[in-house]
C-alpha cells in the first residue's frame, strides 16, 4: 500500500494481492482516522461479500474466486471497542459484464485498487441494536 495525505483526504493505492480490509484497517490505525468516508475502484480476483438478513439477523456470504472490476466500492469508517471499524460495501463487474455486490467481508486485489479516504476529526462510535443484530452509529 501506497498514500498520500492532503489536508483531510488520503489518496491511497494497493497492490496486488493486498486484501482491502485488512490494509485499510491498517491505515486508520497508524493514522488515527476515527471516521470518514470511503470510495474507490480497482480490480479483484477473489472477493467474499454478503447480504444481511434482518430477519435472520445473519450475513448470507458468498465467495467468488474469478477476474472482477471493482466498480465502486464505497463506505464508512467508524470505531468499535476503540478499534477502526469499516463499513463497505462493493459492487464487481464480472467477464460477461454482469455485476453483483453487497457488504464486502475480504476482497484481494489482483492489479491495483485506488482509492480516497475523507477523515473527519471527530469520532464516531458502533453499537451494536439488539432488535437489528447490526452494529449501528453511536452519536
Amino acid at each position: 500500500m501506497e498514500y498520500i495525505k492532503q489536508d483531510d483526504t488520503y489518496i491511497v493505492r494497493l497492490e496486488r494481492g493486498e486484501e482491502i480490509l485488512r490494509s485499510l484497517r491498517s491505515l486508520c490505525s497508524k493514522e488515527d482516522i476515527k471516521a470518514g468516508m470511503i470510495n474507490g475502484i480497482g480490480a479483484s480476483d477473489h472477493a467474499v461479500i454478503g447480504l444481511f438478513d434482518v430477519n435472520e439477523k445473519v450475513y448470507h456470504q458468498h465467495e467468488f474466486n474469478e477476474p472482477m472490476e471493482i466498480t465502486s466500492i464505497t463506505g464508512n469508517i467508524s470505531a468499535m471497542d476503540d478499534e477502526p471499524y469499516l463499513h463497505i460495501h462493493v459492487n464487481l463487474g464480472r467477464e460477461d459484464m454482469s455485476v453483483i455486490g453487497g457488504h464486502l467481508n475480504e476482497c484481494v486485489i489482483s492489479a491495483t485498487c485506488e482509492l480516497f479516504i475523507y477523515s473527519i476529526n471527530r469520532k464516531i462510535g458502533r453499537t451494536k441494536d439488539p432488535e437489528t443484530g447490526l452494529n449501528l452509529y453511536e452519536f
